[in-house]
């Protein structure tokens, strides 16, 4: 989440309580004939189930046998995975579910039997079916969106389950009237936004800022529930094994997951940059939801070397290989993708619209599929500027985006990308500039490579301990930096961290801290500290299985708790995720500590450090726009119900906006730019920003001034570090 969308998702945090149920979970296989009502699993789902089951059964971390109190769970666990808000299933349905099915749902994916999960999902289905045309019929009915004294809960996640139909559809008349609320509110608001934009074209800044269809509430919730409806025929049988395999699993932890052959794609394109495709990035068209349009072409991609696809072609049809075109104008962008992606040398064909074209002009190309190298997508590196008393000093930065490797690359005997090596390369590049310290930037950084974390660790620590992991019979074994002494950086070093920093981040950031080699600053880590093997040899999909967790060499697991920093910046997620927040997480202990030997010396200077980073960020206009905003998002966040009154509402999200307006027009006083005159021309100015950020790719994208003081604030850390060392 970057904090610069927060304003334009106020009205939705303030007023809108969507349906959860969308079915954005449908995928289109590449197998794209409509299904039936009745789906049924095939012979290799049965057989990964079996798989899955007995593997989670026998060689998880935890050791909890399959039986019937952990049945009982993954049925919990399934039907929450569908119906979150418990406002779909009857309490009575669920009991009779958990009869059947509950005490022996575990021993039946052990033997491939999938018949209770699609059973259910059967009646999910229609239960949904049921709920858009209940909505759809209340929808051609007058609604009284003023009711000062009823209110609907915004989370019933553990809400009990309605006991009579009676109940369930007087929520589901709440949710309508929430939604329309919302809805009139949001529609007020783009229109002021786009009387804005006509009053003052220059709030475009050459973007194509144009608005949404002119539909009201009503006809856009009609348009929305039919559009849903069309998507329940298109679910596949790798939806409800998707959703059965994975409630098993997230049973015992949430980093234990099953990837369908589409979903896998794209894990292994997170762990190695790379995937099979055609090279494109695709997203909704603004202003028509029913179209996806091609954003970006990747250079040397199938489709940049056709020469016949362009940034801004609708795709209106998608064929595989000696099959129909298949009209995809409606579908969801997830959907698309499903159908894009697919293996090398498989052929697909696009049926695109080219911008102001006529349906009649739309044209066939036809691409076969190659493996996508994400050039962009890897470290990068750069340097920044600090000025003390007159003087310029200069810093490098490496980003880090994760902790990537191509393991099949390498096992093939084949050339190979590693984040350890390229990281390798930006510390020479920096070394080369004369940098004076160099700052680590892992903020956003999902992890990835245990065997990579420890390479990189062993470039900026002499040798020792770097890991110790513990496997679910107590085993212990160690990490070590064993090259001899051999260091690529052995100057000054400072680590930026945020709650999304994660795994392998963690591993890096906790090392350093522990060596006392470097300073970590920013907000408290994610706390995933276990580590999951990849399962790619399975009959149908993949998944990672938790086996293993993490330890410090002091003995702490950053487990749960995750990476404290020496130096507290604020927190943009306000906690809202990471391991403190998710169900079935592993729990935080210790184990003796590993041998090691301080590298250096930085928990004598933290006190003063952060009393000097305290100091800056006071007066920082960045981070005085960071921590209102975040205290406005917390706001919102902490509502447990909302009232269905649209005056009530509209003078809340009032309220919100003011706030948010004056947090902004500070900052931009503070910076020396103009303010903005009311709240449509800076929705209008973020709009303008997103869509010229949107058409760069990830490595041209300048950073934004609020994300760019946390690390102009780690520069000044290191300066103040390396000032009070030479005291």
């Amino acid at each position: 989440m970057k904090l610069q969308t927060i304003a334009c998702a106020v009205a939705i945090a303030t007023g809108g309580l969507f349906f959860s149920h969308t079915m954005n979970e449908a995928r289109a296989a590449t197998n794209t004939a409509a299904v039936s009502q009745s789906i049924q699993p095939t012979q290799e789902q049965a057989l990964v189930a079996r798989q899955l089951a007995t593997l989670v059964d026998r060689q998880h971390y935890l050791n909890m046998r399959l039986d019937a109190n952990t049945s009982n769970r993954i049925l919990d666990m399934y039907l929450d995975s569908l119906d979150p808000d418990h406002s779909l299933f009857l309490d009575a349905e669920v009991q009779n579910y958990k009869k059947l099915y509950g005490s022996n749902f575990g021993a039946s994916l052990k033997a491939g039997n999938l018949t209770g999960p699609f059973a259910i999902h059967q009646q999910y289905r229609e239960r949904l079916k049921q709920f858009y045309e209940f909505m759809l019929a209340e929808l051609k009915q007058q609604q009284n969106l003023k009711q000062p004294n009823s209110y609907i809960e915004v989370d019933r996640e553990k809400a009990p389950y309605f006991k009579t139909t009676a109940e369930q559809q007087n929520h589901w008349r709440k949710m309508l009237v929430s939604q329309l609320i919302n809805l009139t509110i949001s529609r007020e608001e783009e229109q002021a936004k786009q009387k804005a934009l006509k009053e003052n074209p220059s709030l475009a800044d050459g973007q194509d800022l144009t608005g949404p269809e002119d539909l009201t509430p009503a006809q856009t919730l009609t348009k929305r529930y039919t559009r849903q409806l069309e998507r329940i025929s298109r679910v596949k049988s790798d939806d409800v094994l998707d959703k059965t395999l994975n409630a098993m699993l997230a049973t015992y932890d949430p980093h234990s997951n099953y990837y369908p052959p589409i979903d896998a794609i794209e894990l292994n394109r997170q762990t190695t940059l790379q995937l099979e495709g055609i090279g494109v990035s695709i997203r909704p068209e603004r202003g028509n939801e029913d179209y996806t349009k091609i954003e970006t072409i990747v250079e040397g991609g199938p489709a940049s070397k056709s020469g016949q696809v362009k940034s801004g072609d609708r795709i209106v049809g998608v064929a595989q290989e000696s099959g129909k075109m298949i009209d995809v104008v409606g579908w969801s962008s997830s959907e698309i993708v499903g159908l894009i992606r697919g293996k090398r040398g498989t052929k697909v064909t696009l049926k695109l619209l080219g911008a102001g074209a006529s349906m009649s002009q739309a044209r066939n190309v036809t691409l076969v599929r190659d493996v996508i190298q994400e050039e962009d997508a890897g470290v990068r590196s750069r340097t920044v500027e600090v000025t003390r008393d007159g003087k310029k000093h200069l810093l490098g930065v490496i980003e880090i985006p994760s902790f990537y490797f191509d393991y099949r690359s390498r096992r093939a005997g084949q050339q190979y990308r590693s984040v350890s090596e390229d990281t390798a390369n930006a510390f020479e590049a920096l070394k080369a500039k004369k940098v004076e310290g160099i700052i680590i930037d892992l903020r956003n950084d999902p992890g990835g490579s245990l065997e990579e974390v420890a390479r990189m660790l062993g470039q900026v620590i002499k040798s020792g301990p770097v890991v110790q992991i513990r496997d679910g019979n107590g085993n212990v074994s160690v990490f070590e930096d064993n090259d001899g002494g051999q260091q690529i950086y052995t100057g000054p070093l400072a680590v930026l961290v945020n709650l999304a920093s994660a795994s392998a981040s963690e591993i890096y950031s906790a090392a350093i801290q522990d060596y006392e080699r470097g300073i970590i600053i920013g907000s408290t880590t994610t706390g995933k500290g276990t580590a999951q093997v990849q399962l790619d040899t399975l009959a149908y999909g993949q998944a990672t299985l938790t086996q293993r967790k993490f330890y410090r060499v002091t003995g702490g697991s950053t487990q749960n708790k995750g990476v404290v920093p020496d130096i507290k910046l604020v927190d943009i997620y306000n906690e809202e995720f990471g391991e403190r927040k998710s169900k079935n997480a592993l729990k935080w202990d210790t184990i003796p500590t590993a041998p090691f030997k301080r590298e250096g010396s930085v928990q004598p200077y933290v006190a003063k450090l952060s009393q000097l980073s305290e100091q800056r960020v006071a007066v920082d206009p960045q981070f005085k726009y960071l921590n209102k905003r975040t205290a406005i998002a917390k706001v919102t966040s902490d509502q447990k119900q909302v009232v269905l009154d649209i005056d009530k509402r509209r003078a809340e999200l009032l309220g919100l906006e003011k706030q948010t307006l004056d947090a902004e027009n500070e900052r931009r006083a503070a910076t020396g730019q103009k303010p903005f005159a009311n709240w449509e021309s800076y929705q209008a100015s973020l709009d303008a920003l997103a869509e010229s950020r949107a058409k760069m790719k990830a490595n041209q994208r300048p950073a934004l001034p609020e994300e760019e003081t946390f690390v102009n604030e780690a520069a000044n850390v290191l300066m103040d570090y390396a000032k009070l060392q030479n005291r």
